[in-house]
């Protein structure tokens, strides 16, 4: 495979992949070895994770990684704001894949509480995690080709908000026109100092977002996913 010109900033890793499976299989073997690391040296380790289709065979892979896995406290960086059976539920989706295996004894913190609305039910999502250590142990995020990541998207009213680096909310309650349902959102502040932030793509369509995205690096609100194009950031894409 010819590998993707991408004209990214300095100190962001790339791992091109012929395959999903075999992009997963690297992500998984590198956040696994990871979180080893981590819980040798730390009480517990936390795993914050996107929804979607593309991370599926990574969920999977990751699940059969053996490690103290009941010491690991996962999350979702964001949810869309519909009951865990509906089809479009991102707790669903890592209940079903991620939380098997030897991950199912991990702790799950949900964002999604009971209440109406996601404004409605901040106070309680902020509850369920006060005991998440911080900073952030792993944080995997995806990318639209609108250029949002977690639920920062570009034409939310919360988006300023939400991306506020000297917001000390874990949280933010966002409702971008553009899409069906509400969400909630881990916020910017929160993510970006995530001790390890993979992107995990898939497609040849995201290298062209990501190549805009690369065009004005400083304009986050305009694609915030341009927050996490630093070093340090390690980029998984397979076609």
């Amino acid at each position: 495979m010819k590998t993707p010109e991408l004209d990214l900033p300095s100190g962001i890793e790339t791992h091109f992949s012929e395959t999903p499976q075999e992009a997963a299989q690297q992500l998984a073997d590198t956040v696994a070895e990871f979180l080893r690391g981590r819980l040798h040296s730390a009480e517990r380790a936390s795993l914050a994770v996107s929804g979607g289709s593309t991370p599926l065979p990574f969920f999977q892979a990751l699940s059969r990684k053996t490690l103290d896995w009941g010491r690991v406290d996962v999350l979702l960086v964001d949810e869309r704001w519909v009951d865990e059976t509906h089809e479009d539920s991102n707790t669903k989706l890592v209940k079903e894949n991620l939380l098997q295996s030897n991950a199912a004894v991990a702790q799950f913190l949900s964002i999604k509480q009971s209440g109406s609305t996601p404004e409605e039910s901040l106070g309680a999502a902020e509850t369920e995690l006060t005991n998440l250590m911080r900073p952030l142990d792993v944080l995997v995020l995806g990318m639209g080709n609108d250029g949002h990541t977690a639920s920062l998207f570009p034409d939310a009213p919360e988006l300023s908000h939400a991306m506020n680096v000297k917001n000390r909310d874990a949280l933010a309650a966002m409702t971008p026109p553009s899409q069906t349902h509400e969400r909630i959102t881990l916020t910017y502040a929160l993510m970006r100092e995530a001790r390890f932030i993979a992107l995990h793509l898939k497609g040849n369509d995201k290298l062209e977002t990501l190549k805009r995205a690369c065009s004005r690096p400083n304009d986050v609100l305009e694609m915030p996913v341009r927050g996490f194009l630093k070093s340090g950031l390690r980029v998984y894409w397979s076609p």
